[in-house]
């Protein structure tokens, strides 16, 4: 006798992180439509930013090496949904892919590894780090920083500082919490380091075509996250920036609207320009790009030429 078919196929990246991503979401479906764990097929994938851990993603192709092979599998039919950090995924999705959902957004911050804080770095400190917003951000503060290339999931990065090669690394406080690695770090406040578009949120993407499986996981949206992430990628698409470009922009519930915060920096740290304003909740969108209009008016020209504009 052989098992019965999954309600739906999970697709997912094969990394510790993201299988406790997917884990969060099955279990967020269990719930909501009375299923049992084993109703959701989890399918894990290698994805090729997963491999090539040696050069800078904008090197070898950027945030479409996290999600080429789920979306090709999402495409073929292989799997129903496809689960992402959506920091991850690039700001313009092919039409046949829709973001259907969020989960609730997590911790926004990032986590200090190795110091209590950011001016406790001994002077010259090695810090490793992939994220040209946390080097550009450290630098700001910092320049006499030493920024090293860290690359691989968030296992690997603890190693490397075990191993003394480097001080510090900075991660998202969210990806330590769900690895339960709460305890690991020092929190570092939103208004000292911005966050990145999207951070802290897990999106969940199916096929524009498929209306059950859309259906099926806009039981678990969360309203509030997907309209403060929608906001941030929205200004991300008028900043035009590209995995090499520091950028950072947090949307969040504030009483009954939304408080949206932005921030562009020479990859040096030599330039950061910050911005804010607030919005209601039916405009998020369409403040968030001007937000993004005004950073970019108030750049230098040399800032400016780094965003595309």
């Amino acid at each position: 006798m052989t098992d019965p078919a999954p309600l739906l196929r999970l697709g997912t990246r094969a990394s510790p992180l993201a299988l406790a991503q997917a884990y969060l979401v099955r279990d967020a479906l269990c719930v909501a439509h009375g299923w049992q764990s084993e109703d959701v097929l989890i399918c894990p994938m290698t994805a090729t930013g997963d491999r090539i851990l040696d050069r800078p993603l904008a090197d070898v192709g950027g945030k479409e090496l996290w999600t080429r092979e789920l979306d090709r599998a999402l495409l073929t039919g292989d799997i129903d949904i496809a689960v992402h950090s959506m920091k991850d995924v690039e700001t313009i999705r092919p039409p046949s892919i829709t973001i259907a959902a969020m989960m609730p957004r997590a911790d926004v911050r990032d986590r200090l590894i190795g110091a209590s804080s950011i001016a406790d770095l001994a002077q010259g400190a090695r810090v490793g780090t992939s994220s040209p917003r946390r080097r550009a951000q450290l630098l700001s503060m910092r320049p006499d920083l030493q920024i090293m290339l860290f690359r691989g999931n968030v296992g690997t990065r603890l190693a490397k500082i075990q191993s003394g090669e480097a001080d510090a690394t900075l991660l998202a406080a969210a990806g330590l919490d769900r690895l339960e690695m709460a305890e690991i770090g020092t929190n570092i406040p939103v208004d000292v380091m911005l966050p990145a578009p999207s951070q802290g949120a897990i999106g969940i993407e199916a096929r524009t075509d498929d209306a059950r499986a859309q259906s099926l996981i806009a039981a678990i949206n969360h309203v509030d996250t997907f309209t403060c992430v929608s906001a941030e990628r929205a200004f991300l698409g008028i900043i035009a920036g590209d995995c090499r470009t520091p950028i950072a922009a947090y949307a969040r519930r504030s009483g009954e609207g939304i408080l949206l915060h932005g921030e562009i920096l020479a990859p040096d740290g030599s330039e950061r320009r910050t911005a804010s304003m607030s919005t209601d909740v039916a405009t998020a969108a369409l403040a968030a790009q001007e937000l993004a209009k005004s950073l970019l008016r108030a750049a230098t020209p040399h800032l400016r030429a780094l965003f595309g504009k």
